[in-house]
């Protein structure tokens, strides 16, 4: 029965005894060998009692019915009580949601189950296999009440079987009829020779082949039960029975185990109700040591075409695990593995490494994909739409300038300086093409170098060119005396040294830290695996981005500040306004890159708004600086050149003087434009009066 329910996939079944032996100890063993068998968990252990009434079998009903997914029931009862049992089955509306497997007092009797048959349909029912042993029915048959006087209860038997009464001690109502003794059996009565037949004549066979042994060992000498024999005990009697051999009456062997069990050997049957046969029990296989089962000729009941399911849990779907219930191993909840875990086992799920996410059924891990930012995305796109006609607009300005090399507008802005900020310009555009490449070892190398360089570059220039402006108005307020270091070789030298500090920090920092791919799966790992994604990129943090661009950041400050200072200059004298503008607009864009790049640290899009963030405003601060200081004189030296012409020298007194009068007339001339006064006052510098001829030093080509 444990290899039937097995066979069938159940793990969940309720058994049903009889009160008394044969019912309870069939339950135990039952139970003892499905725990033994594992997988087999009793949901419920119910019994009839030995006086019971029909309100029992409804309460058997009701109490199998709260544990509503054991179909199964195992049946070890009498025929009386499996009636009762098929009888409250249909008196609560439950026929055909059972799945009764009865012991072999079941077997194939028709007793059990007359006029329930239609709750009887799909019971799986067991009886040992049996042959009908000839000669007995003749013999039986043969008994009458004068022949068969040594059987005490013949008498007792033909009452039953023919319904009569014998004598007044009798059992019988004394409404019955008294017995003739001239009745037959199988003629006045039916007969059926009785299944187990052959086993009782096995059984007694089997004691006369071990009295037969016995007393061949102990006393072969003599014929019959000697004393020996006497004396030996029962449990010596026992050895002798379990050591028997011989073929029985059907003509199959007759052994026991060490048990003192017997060779089982089983029909199965399987109650059917078949529309050209009728109802009927139908061979559905057999078991001998292991089981043979024909499950295409067994038949379910409500039509069911699949075997019934009779577990206490679902099996879990793949990628779930199992959380057993406590105390009942075949009943469980599914929990899903979620996250970035998968299904270990059935009963464990696991979280995959690092740079794993599970696959799609959850069953294994597999590689996170890589990215990188790719040139066709949008994000890429438009910092190198921009970059590229920066690049072209630098090359085009540093053109001209080359080209006009020699003209004054181009000597009086400062050609080495200029040529120094071109170049600085020219590599904030190029860090966006670096930025969007493809990391490796050569690329993280060149963004290192690259990434602060070109600001570092512009603004040291312009720090340079702001600087010089302030030291020689706030000289020429002094004494006619022109500063130090003001000449173009000490320019350079002075912006030389302003970027060696850059490098100097980017030097220091491939030492301690050299350059380096990484992937990193934090910045993408999202809380659906499926969207995680592995970035590659250069082995530089945030905050060490901002150390490389905080030094020129620095430098950019700085020359905010010289060029507040510086505002009050003349415009006709110098580049100080421009140059306040573009640090002006700079520092706007600047303050607005700062909180979006930092703001965006957690997001998804952390590599796309950050690099597209970064590499816009380096465009745009490069542009702005392009746009102000320049645009203005390739225009003139383009489509004015009349303009582009020498205007007449002045002293370094004569414009000190000019600028300085300018700056306190501007607090005063409220009535006309600061215009008029700056041209008024710097026109009207003469520079044959007594106060030109005196000593001073003489800058023909000055540049302020």
């Amino acid at each position: 029965m444990v290899d039937i329910v097995k066979a069938m996939g159940w793990n969940y079944v309720s058994t049903v005894a009889s009160e008394g032996s044969y019912g309870e100890k069939g339950v135990d063993a039952f139970t003892q060998l499905s725990r033994e068998a594992g997988g087999i968990c009793i949901a419920q252990s119910l019994k009839i009692p030995h006086d019971h009434k029909p309100s029992d079998f409804d309460k058997i009903i009701r109490l199998l019915l709260d544990t509503r997914y054991a179909r199964a029931v195992i049946l070890f009862a009498s025929d009386e009580d499996i009636r009762g049992i098929l009888n409250a089955s249909k008196r609560a509306e439950q026929v055909g949601h059972f799945l009764w497997i009865g012991s072999d007092s079941w077997g194939a009797k028709n007793s059990p189950i007359n006029q329930l048959e239609d709750a009887a349909v799909g019971a799986v029912t067991i009886l040992p296999k049996r042959a009908t042993i000839s000669g007995f029915d003749a013999y039986f048959t043969s008994r009458t009440l004068e022949n068969n006087r040594r059987n005490v209860w013949f008498a007792e038997y033909w009452e039953e079987n023919f319904n009569c009464k014998l004598m007044s001690s009798s059992k019988k109502d004394d409404s019955s009829r008294k017995c003739t003794g001239q009745e037959r059996i199988g003629i006045d009565s039916k007969y059926e020779q009785e299944g187990k037949v052959q086993f009782v004549i096995d059984a007694v066979y089997a004691m006369a082949h071990a009295l037969h042994n016995m007393q061949r060992d102990l006393c072969p000498e003599n014929s019959g039960i000697c004393p020996e024999m006497d004396l030996a005990g029962g449990k010596k009697l026992l050895k002798y029975i379990r050591s028997v051999s011989f073929n029985g009456s059907a003509g199959t062997s007759v052994t026991f185990n060490r048990n003192g069990d017997a060779p089982g050997r089983y029909d199965l049957f399987q109650y059917q109700w078949n529309n050209v046969s009728g109802p009927g029990y139908r061979v559905i296989g057999q078991w001998t040591e292991s089981l043979q089962l024909n499950i295409e000729d067994m038949q379910w009941p409500r039509g069911e075409q699949d075997i019934p399911s009779s577990v206490c849990s679902l099996p879990c779907k793949t990628g779930e695990r199992k959380k057993v219930v406590k105390g009942m191993p075949c009943c469980w909840h599914c929990e899903p593995c979620d996250g970035y875990q998968y299904q270990y086992d059935e009963f464990t799920c696991k979280l995959c490494s690092y740079n794993m996410r599970p696959n799609a059924n959850r069953t294994s891990c597999q590689p996170i994909p890589i990215i990188k930012l790719e040139w066709h995305s949008p994000w890429a796109v438009i910092p190198v739409f921009l970059a590229m006609l920066g690049i072209i607009a630098t090359i085009f300005v540093m053109a001209t300038f080359i080209r006009y090399n020699d003209t004054p507008i181009v000597r009086a802005s400062g050609r080495e300086l200029s040529y120094v900020l071109l170049t600085g310009i020219f590599l904030c555009y190029i860090i966006t093409f670096l930025m969007i490449a493809k990391p490796d070892v050569g690329v993280c190398s060149f963004r290192r170098i690259f990434l602060g360089l070109g600001m570092c570059i512009s603004y040291a220039a312009l720090l340079t060119k702001t600087n010089r402006i302030y030291r020689i108005f706030e000289q020429g307020k002094k004494s006619v005396t022109a500063p130090r270091l003001i000449s173009p070789t000490s320019q350079l030298a002075i912006t030389s040294s302003l970027i060696s500090i850059q490098l100097l920090g980017v030097f220091i920092w491939f030492v301690v830290d050299p350059p380096n791919t990484i992937i990193d799966y934090d910045e993408q790992k999202t809380f659906n695996p499926d969207l995680a994604r592995g970035v590659l990129k250069c082995d530089i943090t945030d905050l060490q981005i901002i150390c490389s661009l905080g030094y020129s950041i620095l430098l950019m400050v700085t020359c905010t500040v010289y060029a507040i200072k510086t505002r009050g200059v003349p415009e006709n004298f110098n580049e100080a306004k421009p140059i306040g503008f573009t640090m002006y607009t700079t520092c706007i864009v600047w303050l607005a890159f700062i909180p979006i790049f930092f703001g965006t640290a957690q997001s998804a899009e952390k590599l796309y708004i950050q690099t597209t963030t970064l590499t816009i405003s380096m465009n745009l601060s490069a542009s702005v600086a392009l746009g102000m200081l320049y645009m203005p004189k390739v225009y003139v030296i383009i489509f004015h050149p009349e303009l582009n012409v020498q205007k007449r020298k002045r002293s370094f007194k004569a414009v000190v003087t000019a600028a300085t009068m300018s700056s306190r007339l501007s607090h005063k001339a409220s009535d006309r434009p600061n215009g008029e006064a700056k041209t008024e006052l710097c026109e009207n510098v003469d520079p044959n009066s007594p106060a030109a001829k005196k000593k001073y030093v003489s800058y023909n080509d000055l540049v302020i």
